[in-house]
């Protein structure tokens, strides 16, 4: 299910973009970014629509994912019904 992010108060989402970041691991770039960069990056692609909150009933907790992976997972799903 999705979770339009602006139904989140600013410090949940605060928390949930901060808490993604440190999971998805190192940065393997040329050059180093502080966490509050990657922040500010995850937050503007939600803003642009370029990713999702996703609500996980199964695992009952959020992740954010690329907008264009959800719309084929769901296109996936359709076709197989």
């Amino acid at each position: 299910m999705l979770i339009p992010w602006q139904d989140l108060s600013p410090e949940t989402l605060e928390n949930l973009i901060e808490s993604f970041v440190l999971r998805e691991g190192t940065d393997y770039g040329e050059h180093e970014r502080t966490l509050e960069q990657k922040v500010a990056d995850v937050k503007r692609q939600l803003q642009c629509g370029e990713a999702v909150l996703v609500w996980s009933e199964l695992h009952e907790t959020v992740n954010i994912m690329p907008a264009q992976s959800v719309s084929r997972i769901t296109c996936n799903r359709r076709r197989t019904r």
